[in-house]
């Protein structure tokens, strides 16, 4: 797995948010929105937080996920883009997965298409051989932060230095995309529901993402290139919500797509 890359020199209201979000990670304690409201001014000093905060964290990089995937989303984080955050392997769990409440701050619950890189990835794939590159799945993604009453008036920057406000995200059983998939219109006709306990509480299409999830990956594969790193063989990509995000709570959470994909299914304890 990818190892971050070498520091960037931080200024020091960076290097003091980026130490704060990890003693918050570390310690499962919430920040005060109010204390770094306007501290980050610009999106690239966002991701120097980031990736110092990963550093921190001493852990191989899984994957990432991409954020504010939507018109409505962005509209939500006053967004005219998506944006990405890395996450540490050990939060990328397998379906069926279990996982405690208590272990997390104030999560919500996202249904997504997931893509693992199966062969190497440049900015000049197009989404043809992005496809015959990668495995996908369907997957839960559970959005968490580190700053209280953070959804939905966390300002990006704040979204961005918190590594895309990066819970976990459950993967449910993959397939070689070209599989699945007969051509790149198809990714976007996924459909998917999602239950809590015996209650359907959404009903979501994977044309929300961007219009396709596959533009989400080739997004990120893009910008990543313009920050010095790139995906590696066998990270994951989670592309962006199909719905609206709940609020996470105890008890078991089921995801259902169509075009094969199965189910992903969520237990969360106290």
């Amino acid at each position: 797995m990818e190892k971050q890359q070498t520091k960037l020199a931080l200024t020091k209201t960076e290097d003091l948010l980026a130490k704060t979000l990890y003693k918050a990670y570390s310690t499962n304690k919430s920040l005060d929105i109010a204390d770094w409201t306007n501290k980050v001014t610009d999106e690239e000093g966002a991701y120097h937080v980031q990736s110092q905060l990963m550093e921190l964290k001493n852990e191989a990089v899984g994957g990432y996920k991409v954020s504010l995937t939507s018109e409505e989303t962005q509209k939500m984080f006053d967004s005219h883009s998506p944006l990405y955050g890395a996450q540490v392997e050990s939060r990328f769990l397998r379906s069926p997965a279990t996982f405690s409440l208590n272990k997390m701050l104030e999560p919500l619950v996202e249904v997504e298409l997931v893509f693992r890189v199966e062969k190497e990835l440049t900015n000049a794939d197009s989404l043809e051989e992005l496809m015959q590159k990668t495995s996908v799945a369907g997957a839960l993604e559970v959005p968490d932060c580190r700053f209280k009453d953070w959804f939905p008036s966390l300002e990006k920057n704040l979204v961005v230095s918190d590594a895309a406000v990066g819970g976990l995200v459950v993967v449910g059983d993959l397939f070689p995309t070209t599989v699945v998939f007969e051509n790149v219109k198809s990714v976007a006709n996924v459909h998917c529901t999602l239950r809590f306990e015996s209650e359907t509480l959404k009903k979501g299409h994977s044309s929300e993402v961007l219009g396709n999830p596959l533009n989400s990956l080739q997004w990120l594969v893009t910008k990543l290139q313009q920050h010095g790193k790139k995906l590696s063989v066998g990270q994951y990509v989670s592309t962006g919500t199909f719905i609206l995000p709940p609020k996470l709570k105890e008890g078991t959470w089921v995801t259902r797509f169509d075009n094969g994909l199965g189910e992903v299914k969520l237990t969360v304890t106290k």
